[in-house]
């Protein structure tokens, strides 16, 4: 933790970082040997990259400055061995993002509530003017009816149901015999699907590694054998297009089976 700390000291010394939070395994208490440092550096402005290179180059073994393909990253190893994500955000964008899912029960295809998940559960290590805990505070409140109707629904209609929805994908990539595209649909209907477990037992959505296990642990209902049948929809989607079809069905079914009625209604 010293060459970890050392660098959030000196980030914080930048006057365009406003707070510093961690986030990921190690803000919950999940973390292994070797686990990832996730760093989240809330600015007032874009840090130059030779100010980002200059302080982290004094902590750091390696380092990929400017990775910009989701968000404003640095990617480096610690000298100490350890990767870390250095991920850059500005918290009035962050805090409307998450007023909009929270305050406005606006519903995505998928992971709607990650960022909510995020902020909440990160570990806050540097605020210079207390505004990212009170974001935290402002956000700590119980999940909204109205965003669990909307993302069950929205995420329902994408799963089973219109012309579009991706099991209807799914079947035809598998009957031409298109693997890739029934893989790319099956990851999607994934992300929806998680996304409808964990509004329907009123969690917010905890990201996107051992969706599984963080199912069994925070939702109380869950569709019947539902790690079962995923795991076996996964298997013979490269395996068995036809039996696929059939267990598709079957992960449908089990979904439906624990939706309230009212919420599978189309609005």
């Amino acid at each position: 933790m010293a060459v970890f700390d050392d660098l959030v000291r000196n980030l914080s010394e930048i006057s365009e970082v406003e707070a510093l939070a961690l986030g990921g395994s190690r803000a919950c208490g999940r973390a292994e040997t070797g686990s990832d440092y996730d760093l989240y550096v809330y600015t007032t402005a874009r840090i130059p990259e030779a100010l980002r290179r200059e302080a982290l180059s004094r902590h750091c073994s390696y380092m990929e400055i400017g990775n910009e393909y989701w968000e404003l990253e640095d990617d480096c190893t610690l000298k100490d061995g350890i990767d870390i994500d250095v991920i850059y955000r500005s918290l009035g964008a962050i805090t409307d993002e998450v007023a909009a899912i929270v305050e406005r029960h606006e519903a995505r295809n998928g992971y709607t509530t990650c960022t909510w998940d995020n902020l909440l559960n990160c570990k806050v290590l540097y605020d210079r003017d207390g505004r990212l805990t009170a974001a935290i505070e402002r956000f700590d409140v119980p999940y909204p009816p109205e965003l669990r109707a909307n993302v069950v629904r929205r995420n329902w209609k994408l799963l089973h149901g219109k012309l579009p929805s991706y099991d209807r994908q799914i079947k035809k990539a598998l009957r031409r015999g298109d693997r890739v595209a029934a893989n790319h649909r099956t990851a999607a209907f994934l992300e929806s699907y998680f996304d409808l477990l964990f509004a329907l037992n009123w969690q917010t959505h905890p990201g996107e590694k051992r969706l599984a296990l963080r199912a069994r642990e925070r939702c109380a209902v869950l569709p019947e054998d539902f790690e079962e049948n995923l795991e076996r929809l996964l298997r013979l989607v490269q395996e068995d297009p036809e039996e696929a079809e059939r267990q598709l069905d079957v992960v449908v079914d089990g979904v439906r089976a624990i939706i309230p009625p009212e919420l599978r209604q189309c609005q």
